[in-house]
């Protein structure tokens, strides 16, 4: 979705760097990202303080007014002094705060998947509810639960929700493209910890 800058402010990338700049976790808070290749994108605090990342991008900045009614691609867990540390280098900036995005009324779900194991347990809003696999066809849009660098991650991580381009390989997320990585990391490696499981089940079967 695309959506003209604002009258208040037309600045483009990149942001100012503010050597003293901290976080701002109040639930509301909008902040607006540089996901490089000249792109903006934007994230609201959640209640529970992951970040909702909406489904626009700009080259302009745009308020949050403007973002209000976009509807949210992807809900992370972004490592929280990483955000402060985006914002001192430029990568994130604070752009206010609004009402908080409807899509947060509803249930969070996410799934916790340990390594070498094909079970899986899924979490609602922080309560563990059930196990099941890794290919259940239930849960392939939960997000993997991880912490996110706003820095490091929080672009390639943007690009590839967003869909527009061909985003690296290896940048995971919800359970389907987690499991796209682990089958990409078995293709590319002779590792034995990166060979799939004799029971594995592709993705394919998933996305066909």
């Amino acid at each position: 979705m695309t959506i003209a800058p604002s009258a208040m402010q037309k600045m483009v990338l990149p942001f100012d760097a503010k050597s003293a700049a901290r976080a701002d976790l109040a639930p509301g808070t909008c902040y607006a990202i540089d996901g490089g290749e000249g792109w903006i994108y934007y994230g609201q605090v959640s209640p529970d303080k992951s970040i909702g990342f909406f489904r626009i991008r700009t080259a302009e900045l745009v308020s949050p007014v403007e973002i209000a009614s976009v509807p949210l691609m992807s809900r992370i867990g972004v490592a929280y002094p990483s955000i402060g540390r985006a914002m001192r280098l430029g990568k994130w900036l604070k752009i206010g705060h609004s009402d908080l995005h409807p899509a947060f009324q509803q249930p969070r779900l996410t799934v916790q998947w340990p390594d070498r194991t094909l079970v899986v347990t899924v979490w609602c809003d922080g309560t563990a509810i059930y196990d099941t696999r890794v290919e259940d066809p239930r849960i392939q849009e939960f997000e993997v639960i991880a912490a996110w660098d706003a820095v490091a991650h929080i672009p390639e991580r943007l690009k590839a929700d967003y869909g527009a381009e061909r985003a690296e390989w290896h940048v995971a997320g919800p359970v389907w493209r987690a499991r796209l990585v682990k089958e990409e990391f078995a293709r590319r490696s002779d590792a034995p910890w990166h060979q799939l499981p004799h029971d594995w089940v592709p993705v394919a079967a998933y996305k066909s």
